[in-house]
């Protein structure tokens, strides 16, 4: 038994070829909820939905957002009925009132639907409202993403980190705004002060996150902050995989990151923005899987290889150097 925790791109790049070396049946995945935000009325949930989509063979392996071929009318019309109107297609926080109001998983996470500034397809739509109904009807978020996972014949056990909120918000010097607000909305582009994982203080792992947590955890090539720190966040996470064998895969070649935003936000959290940085950043880690180009030394095992992630083939490669290391460890 083997359990991957996922970000938005990096773990499910891993997993994507990774069936030959961890057997699906033997394969749990705990997915960051940190990301999610309840957009007009339903509860989107980005990082547990492209573990979904790839585990159902829909994914947009384009943009690993969102289901292939999709078609956006309703998106469309949100946004032109906005713009008539002259209300813009920008992000539209609730106010402060109504953040807590109501849904307690939605918590500090709630725009409004106008505009919709995240581009939601019409097939990805009802994943969205089919998950914000079954957590109307009392279902948790954890019994509602087992649902959705059969119905997409998710090879994995697919978990979120919680059934509470956690809400992934940045500090910038135009004020905090949540995750999706700063990467989708603004493109990353706001100078970070800070992370605040609000929330994070009073959520818990769920008793199946921290079954899972038992066993060997393969950290996939994750921004440490936004797609890790979310669940390091958590009462008992940490302490947790300090108790299991850890191996995780660098998102960086030294000082070179392979994508989004994870050196500004390490910056922004006082490590150094390389695979130094995302090293300190995992101190219960055990040993760690770097590019054949990183000649960075640390002070546990490694295990080199390339980590280019652009094919199964490629995803084939660096899990078999996952499990390389991880039998070395065990």
């Amino acid at each position: 038994m083997v359990t991957f925790l996922s970000g938005g791109t990096g773990t499910p790049k891993l997993l994507a070829g990774a069936e030959d070396t961890f057997s699906p049946e033997e394969t749990t995945v705990v997915a960051n909820t940190g990301d999610d935000v309840m957009l007009g009325g339903f509860l989107v949930c980005p990082d547990v939905d492209t573990v979904l989509f790839l585990g159902g063979g829909v994914l947009d392996r384009e943009t690993w957002w969102g289901i292939a071929d999709d078609t956006t009318n309703t998106n469309d019309r949100l946004q032109e009925i906005a713009e008539t109107a002259d209300l813009g297609t920008g992000p539209r926080y609730l106010d402060e009132t109504a953040q807590t109001a109501g849904r307690d998983i939605a918590a500090w996470r709630r725009f409004s639907g106008v505009g919709e500034f995240m581009l939601i397809g019409d097939r990805d739509r009802a994943v969205h409202l089919t998950r914000t109904g079954l957590l109307d009807e009392g279902y948790s978020l954890t019994e509602a993403t087992a649902l959705l996972a059969e119905t997409y014949n998710v090879p994995w056990e697919l978990l979120p980190m919680s059934d509470d909120p956690v809400a992934s918000l940045i500090e910038t010097p135009a004020g905090t705004m949540h995750f999706q607000e700063f990467w989708v909305a603004r493109n990353g582009e706001p100078a970070v002060e800070g992370v605040e994982f609000r929330g994070g203080e009073s959520a818990d792992p769920t008793p199946a996150v921290l079954d899972a947590l038992a066993e060997p955890v393969v950290i996939g090539p994750s921004n440490p902050v936004t797609s890790i720190g979310p669940m390091l966040a958590l009462d008992g996470f940490e302490e947790a995989l300090e108790s299991t064998t850890v191996v995780a895969v660098s998102p960086f070649v030294e000082d070179e990151v392979f994508s989004g935003p994870a050196a500004k936000l390490m910056a922004a959290e006082g490590y150094e923005p390389s695979t130094a940085g995302m090293a300190a950043a995992y101190p219960f880690a055990d040993g760690f899987v770097l590019d054949t180009d990183d000649g960075t030394a640390l002070d546990r095992p490694v295990v080199r290889t390339n980590t280019t992630l652009r094919s199964e083939a490629d995803s084939a490669r660096v899990a078999r150097a996952v499990r390389t290391l991880l039998n070395d460890l065990e």
